[in-house]
Parts: C-alpha cells; sequence; structure tokens
C-alpha cells in the first residue's frame, strides 16, 4: 500500500518539515557524491552502531569523526539509497505538515527528534552488541505517522494497492491505512533473519512514542480523533 497524498489541509506553512526533508535529500547528495568507500565510510561514522553507543567497541580513530551519543542524532539524516530516501520522504511529505500544524514549528521540531531517539533505542537496546549500523529518518517518521493516526484517523488518504502486476488506486481512511503499515512493521519484525536490513523495530518505537507524545506536544484546542 503506496500513500500518494491525504485530503487534510494545514494552517501553517511546514516550515521545520520542509527543512527536515531539504536536510535529509541534501545530505543524500553529499554521501552520493562521496563515492561508494567514502560514503560507507560517513555511514560507519555518523551512523548509529549499538555496540559503539552502548558498548565499549571503538570506531578506528579515522572513522570516529564525533562522540557516539551524537550520533543518535546525525543518524537521522542518512539514508542507504535513492529508494531508502524517497520513501521515507514521501511519508514525512504527506503526514509531517498536519502534525507540525497540531503543535507547531518549534515543538515539532523537538517531537520529530524525540521520536528519532527512542526509535534509536528500540532498536539498540534488544541487541547491544551488533555492530551493523543504523541510519535513516523511518524512526522519527515512524512517530510522526503514530502521531498522526491519533490525531486524524478519518483523514482520508490516496493510496496505490499493488494487486499481482496491477495498481489499484483506493481512498482509504488514515486509521486504515497507518494500522496497516503498523502491522506489517510488527510482522516483519518477528519474521526478519539475521542482522542487517530493515530497523523494524525502530519503526515500531518512534511510532509508539509519537502516540505516546502527542497528547503532551499538541495544541490545548487540538482534539484527538478528529472526525
Amino acid at each position: 500500500m503506496i500513500p500518494l497524498k491525504d485530503e487534510n489541509p494545514s494552517r501553517l506553512v511546514p516550515y521545520v518539515n520542509y527543512a527536515f526533508i531539504a536536510v535529509c535529500v541534501l545530505v543524500f547528495l553529499w554521501q552520493f557524491a562521496l563515492g561508494p568507500v567514502r560514503g560507507q565510510t560517513v555511514v560507519y561514522a555518523l551512523g548509529v552502531i549499538p555496540a559503539v553507543l552502548l558498548g565499549d567497541t571503538r570506531l578506528p580513530t579515522d572513522v570516529a569523526l564525533i562522540p557516539p551519543w551524537l550520533s543518535v542524532i546525525t543518524s537521522m539524516f542518512l539514508h542507504g539509497g535513492w529508494l531508502h530516501l524517497l520513501g521515507n520522504m514521501l511519508y514525512l511529505w504527506i503526514f509531517g505538515d498536519n502534525v507540525e500544524d497540531s503543535m507547531g514549528h518549534v515543538r515539532y521540531a523537538l517531537f520529530y527528534v524525540l521520536c528519532g531517539i527512542a526509535a534509536v533505542f528500540a532498536q539498540a537496546l534488544p541487541d547491544p552488541t551488533s555492530e551493523v549500523p543504523m541510519i535513516g529518518a523511518s524512526g522519527a517518521i515512524s512517530g510522526v505517522l503514530g502521531a498522526y493516526l491519533l490525531l486524524f484517523p478519518q483523514a482520508r488518504i490516496h493510496v496505490l494497492i499493488p494487486i499481482g502486476i496491477i495498481m489499484q488506486s483506493a481512498h482509504l481512511r488514515a486509521m486504515w491505512v497507518l494500522l496497516f503499515w503498523f502491522a506489517l512493521q510488527l510482522v516483519s519484525s518477528i519474521f526478519q533473519a539475521g542482522e542487517g536490513g530493515v530497523a523494524f523495530r525502530a519503526h515500531l518505537g518512534g511510532f509508539v512514542a509519537g502516540m505516546a507524545l502527542i497528547p503532551l506536544f499538541k495544541y490545548r484546542s487540538v482534539r484527538l480523533f478528529a472526525p
């Protein structure tokens, strides 16, 4: 199920959401320009490595560009490929503006970062000895999705549904789109084999964090479960 747009206009210009998208795109272009070898070095230098963040593992001195705690932030703006970047930015573009609208620019920036931090620890804590770097905005964006679910469950989302080789267009309530997305992450996390691949636990942790934080961050005048 691929979301294309929502029928949920916002009142504020989502400057912070635009800024997050712009930074992610610019950082990825920088990664791409470095080439595969230096680009991979950046992933280890600026991505989250659980064994480095939570354990005694140390990066080589030429790779340890920042303190491990700072990688929790820098990892949110790195991506592993064009599909990784475009998929994340699509979700952020569709759902982020309304969440920013519900709390304002400054709160949204803090909310986004906190959801990303929660996602990092949801992925890292169950396997603190992992040396696989984790990168991407997915965890923070998952928090945006969790917030959207509670704020606008009845909003209409225009989606594409692949049926074999045919793409079927449909308009669905946000609650069904986002609950399907969450269920897919949950099932994938259960059946994921080995290390590497997609950080499904981060998606789950970010989503739950977004649901937990939205009552604290939204304006008092904004209702949850808006019709």
